[in-house]
């Protein structure tokens, strides 16, 4: 949503955005009301549990595609291994190889 200001006659354009606010807590809170906080993150709410003075951890949903080691990606780790077994890989050494072999 855009609003306009109208300022010594010059119009300046205004965004609002909205601000999710960030929830910190104790690790000893979290431990007491863990499926309290577990709710709210699953709602989108962002959490931190502070552990002592400097130490601090983000609650966050870990889905299947955060997951890095599924099964697809065993495959293609397995794939990998049996191609430089038989040799099958590529050696770059100059800039214009890499920008090469990444299509740039």
């Amino acid at each position: 949503m855009e609003c306009f200001l109208l300022i010594y006659l010059c119009i300046v354009p205004i965004r609002y955005t909205k601000y999710n606010i960030m929830l910190v807590i104790s690790s000893r809170e979290f431990r007491q009301n863990q499926k309290e906080y577990f709710e709210r993150v699953d709602k989108g709410e962002d959490i931190i549990v502070q552990r002592g003075k400097d130490k601090s951890y983000a609650l966050t949903p870990v889905t299947e595609n955060d997951m890095y080691f599924n099964a697809k990606m065993i495959e293609r780790i397995k794939q990998s291994v049996l191609e430089v077994k038989n040799g099958e890989t590529k050696t770059i050494s100059t800039p214009k190889e890499i920008s090469e072999l990444l299509g740039l």
